[in-house]
């Protein structure tokens, strides 16, 4: 599904504003991405695997931490995928402003 989104800003000034804005926020979520991407480092020097073996072939019983560092792992690397796309939406919505 593609949604549409038209904006008719009034001057450069509100232009310009809003590219402000798209970039304090996709350096927010910068920030994030590599706070998520150290949680996965230390995962993934504790158990010697990629977060993506980890993924695909590792279970909550495979891990010391049981269900609850599974489920903190597994969602870190989901948060990690979900801030990219994010990050990627943003730089998609600027190059269209220029």
């Amino acid at each position: 599904m593609t949604i549409s989104l038209t904006l008719e800003l009034p001057d450069n000034e509100t232009a310009h504003a809003v590219e402000q804005a798209l970039n304090l926020y996709r350096s927010q979520l910068q920030t994030s991405v590599r706070r998520s991407r150290r949680k996965l480092a230390l995962f993934e020097k504790q158990y010697g695997v990629s977060t993506e073996t980890f993924l695909t072939a590792l279970a909550a019983e495979d891990l010391q931490g049981g269900d609850l560092e599974y489920i903190e792992w597994a969602g870190e690397a989901h948060l990690l995928k979900g801030l990219e796309s994010e990050i990627e939406e943003i730089e998609r919505v600027q190059r269209q402003l220029h």
